[in-house]
């Protein structure tokens, strides 16, 4: 339950800005986890959790290596940018060509995003293979890189 209640809350500090314990608190009993404010006081501990000023100028819960909150997402940004030269999809899996040599530079900033909905990654010289968790979200996975800067 723990590890569970941990992935879940690392999930949700990557997809919005979670400001309070009382916050996360809500949100997780509202998904059928049971907490107490002592719990999540401790898991933030645990997790080695900071709070950051966020764009809007309020504070968010961070991991520590992503004090900026979107460090990683301009890094990603930036080599999509001048490192991808194509995008395609089937059925769960995305396939993006890189500029020779600079494939796994692409794959190891998606893999640090944390996307839930991408299970994995494999790269070679100039491709990459993203293996998404289910067929609907393949397009939207696909969209967001595109969005990215490509």
């Amino acid at each position: 339950m723990k590890l569970r209640r941990h992935m879940r809350i690392l999930e949700l500090i990557r997809e919005r800005p979670v400001s309070t314990q009382d916050q996360l608190t809500q949100i997780l009993r509202s998904e059928g986890i049971e907490v107490t404010q002592a719990t999540i006081s401790r898991d933030i501990r645990e997790l080695r959790l900071l709070k950051v000023p966020g764009e809007d100028g309020h504070y968010r819960y961070s991991l520590p290596d992503d004090p900026s909150g979107n460090s990683r997402v301009e890094r990603l940004r930036r080599h999509l940018h001048d490192l991808l030269v194509g995008v395609d999809f089937s059925e769960n899996l995305i396939v993006l060509r890189t500029l020779p040599g600079t494939a796994n530079a692409v794959a190891v900033g998606i893999d640090r995003l944390g996307w839930p909905e991408v299970l994995g990654s494999l790269a070679g010289d100039d491709t990459v293979l993203l293996v998404v968790r289910t067929r609907e979200l393949t397009q939207e996975i696909a969209s967001r890189i595109r969005d990215f800067g490509y």
